[in-house]
Formats: structure tokens, sequence, C-alpha cells
């Protein structure tokens, strides 16, 4: 029995790497774009402008009540009409966006006669402004059939995006994360066409986020950014802007949680995400994103939140196989030595992840995980990862076990297995 589920496991680590393998090699042929950017301080007051000088004179305003209650619309607002571009807001986005909540602001979208998206917020309204254009492409297509990769295929409308956070990066990815309440499911919709065209990354509308939504923002960023170096299907591009963005967090996050009025680092945090964001898109994530998911589907538990807790964790489960490219990231952003040996290279990294999470009030663990819902949580987040992301090291399920284990405090700290399978 234990020959062939060893026979098994090294199969289907196969299966995956030549699985990651195809799509690495098939990249660069596909309809890559990034979106044309404004950026500085008071950015967004030149968008109105460029939609009317691209036409984009009827627009659907996605964004959350909290955004409006906060009244970070208002000078966009304004400056649209002085342009005279109708819009309209679907301001019912909820926290990882719902199938329902989509189809709800498709119907504005066509009530109103739009001809582009604009969201306005953090992560979730960017997906729920994606998701809608997905609809609007393929109207006889449902969410759930746009599950995976390349299942939209056809031209979205324009779609601009204006992060309020600085942390998730949809206005430079593929990725749309969709939850089905019913099931509490958390999936991914991943195509070209989702991409956005225009990207508005303002500092100021970021001054006036909490220090927790920073801390965790930045910690989601900054697990992009690592997830897609130590993967396996980077490239040079991706790998550039990884680590620059790691650069820019361990340089800046720290300071903006104490200080959230400071411009400079705002922004830099803001860049920070949307070059961690063009870099995962290229090169995808791991099993930090597909835990952390599964947990947000599950529990309703913040994406950035669950990222900064389960990654340390994951980088010291991973062992011997993530040690040589954690080693590289850490030297080359400043976050260790350039002396250092490997294993003392990746170790420093880790610890100073730890380090910021503990600063910020970011807790170690994750809690509330109920154990009988460990089994369906352990197929969800394989089920998302496997084969699709090309992780230094392939998890079988008792090994996935154990991770949800470690994450919620009630496992062996550090990396269980080291010989770096896979």
């Amino acid at each position: 029995m234990v020959f062939f589920q060893v026979l098994y496991n090294v199969l289907y680590t196969g299966y995956c790497r030549f699985y990651q393998l195809v799509l690495k090699v098939v990249s660069p042929l596909l309809p890559w774009r990034e979106p044309d950017l404004l950026e500085g301080p008071d950015s967004l007051h030149r968008l109105p402008a460029l939609m009317r000088e691209r036409g984009l004179l009827k627009v659907l305003i996605v964004t959350d009540r909290s955004i409006i209650g906060l009244g970070l619309l208002e000078p966009l607002l304004e400056g649209l009409k002085a342009q005279e571009i109708a819009y309209v807001i679907f301001d019912e986005t909820v926290p990882n966006p719902t199938i329902g909540n989509i189809e709800s602001g498709l119907r504005m979208f066509h009530a109103a006669g739009s001809q582009c998206l604009l969201a306005f917020g953090g992560g979730s309204p960017i997906d729920c402004a994606k998701g809608i254009g997905a609809r609007a492409a393929r109207p006889h297509k449902s969410l759930a059939r746009m599950k995976g990769i390349l299942k939209v295929g056809r031209r979205i409308p324009p779609l601009i995006a204006v992060p309020t956070t600085a942390g998730t990066g949809s206005e430079a990815t593929l990725a749309a994360v969709v939850s089905n309440p019913d099931t509490h499911e958390k999936y991914p919709i991943n195509d070209h066409a989702l991409i956005p065209h225009y990207a508005v990354l303002d500092p100021l509308l970021t001054v006036s986020l909490p220090p927790s939504i920073t801390a965790s923002t930045g910690m989601d960023a900054l697990t992009h950014a690592v997830e897609a170096y130590i993967g396996r299907s980077g490239t040079r591009e991706t790998d550039r802007d990884s680590i620059e963005a790691v650069k820019l967090i361990l340089g800046n996050l720290t300071e903006v949680f104490r200080n959230g009025n400071a411009v400079k680092g705002r922004g830099n945090l803001l860049k920070a995400a949307y070059l961690a964001g063009k870099a995962f898109t290229r090169a995808y994530i791991g099993y930090v994103h597909a835990m952390a998911h599964t947990l947000g589907g599950f529990y309703g538990m913040p994406h950035g939140l669950a990222n900064s807790i389960i990654l340390p964790h994951v980088l010291e489960f991973y062992g011997n196989s993530a040690v040589r490219r954690l080693a590289d990231l850490a030297r080359k952003s400043g976050a260790a030595a350039v002396d250092l040996p490997d294993s003392e290279a990746a170790s420093v990294f880790i610890k100073r992840i730890k380090e910021m999470n503990r600063k910020m009030d970011i807790p170690e663990f994750v809690s509330g995980i109920e154990e009988k819902d460990v089994p369906l949580l352990v197929r969800r987040a394989l089920a998302e990862a496997n084969p699709l992301y090309p992780v230094p090291r392939i998890l079988d399920r008792r090994e996935m076990t154990e991770l949800f284990a470690v994450v919620r405090g009630k496992g062996l700290s550090g990396a269980r297995d080291n010989r770096g399978k896979g």
C-alpha cells in the first residue's frame, strides 16, 4: 500500500510539473498587456480628461459603501461632470465578491448602457468589476463555467482600476476571485482579457486607511512578490518586478503603518503592489494563496490577513526546496547580507517577515478553523493549487493537512520535510 502511494505521488508530481512546463513555454505567445498608468499624488484628477480623450463617455463605477461613506469618490465625480461623462454607481460590492453581487452589477451595467467599467476601491471592487466585464463579454456563460484558465476568451469592456489599498495588485493582473456563498467556495477566473486597460496609482487615496488594513494589504503584496519569485515559472521581468516590490515593501510598510500620512511611502507601496501584481500574474502564486482563498471562502477571513499569517509558515514548510531562491531574493532585496550562505539568508528573510507581522500586530496563527472542516479545506486548497501553481514543492493531502495544523498553531513549526522533493 505504501509503495502504491509513493508511486502515485511521484506520478502526480510529474504530471503537475509537466502541466506547469507547458504553460511556461506557451506563456510568451499569449496576449499579455500592461495597463496604461497614471501615477503620483492627484493623478486621479487627470483621469476624467483621459476618459473623454479615449471616448469613454458612459461609465459604471464599481465600488462599495465604505468608499462612498469616506467621500473618496467625490473628486472623481466632480471631474466626470466637468468632462460631461455620464456615470452610474454600483456600490453594493461585498468583501470577496459573490456571484450574485456580480450579476447585480451586470444588470446595472446594461440598464445604464455603460461603455466601460471603473473599479474604485480595494481588491473586491476590482474583482467585482472584472467579473461584470467577463459576464458582459460572455452573456451566455456563467461565472462558474469561467473558473480556471482562459475561459473568458473575448474582449471585455474597457476597464479602469483605481486601487485605494496597496496590496492586491488586481489593477495589473488577469485574475478575478469570486465567492459562492452557497458552497463556501472561493475560486479564481484567470484570463488575459481581465487585465485592466488603465490603472491609477494615487497615494492620496490611501492615506485614510486604518493601520490594520495598511498592514494586511502590504503583506498581501509581499506574498505576491515572494510566491512569484520562488516558484518555477519566473522570467527575468517577473524576477525584476518581484525584487523591486520586496525592496519597496520592506523599506516602507512598517513606517507607513506607524505614520499613515507618509505620502511618499504610500506611493512606494502602491507601486510595489502594482509590480507584485505584474509579477504574479505571469509567474503565478502558490500554497499561501491557495490556503488563504480557501479560508476566505469558508470563513470570510480577509485575504490579506490570511496571507500575512500563512506566509512565513509555508516558507518554512517548503524546507530545502525553496531555500536557494528565497536566499537569492533576500540578498537582492537587501533583506540579508550578500555574503550569507543560502540557509542563513533564507532564515533571515523569514525572520524579517515574522518581525514585521509582530510590529504590525498581525497574529502568529490563524484562529477559528474547526477540526471537522480541515479535510474539506485541504481538498479545496490542493484543487486550486495543483497542477497550476509552480510551487517549489508539490504537497500531497497528508502534507497539506500538516500545513493547516501548523498555521493553526497545532503542528510543529518549521519544515517537516527537507528533502526538497517535487
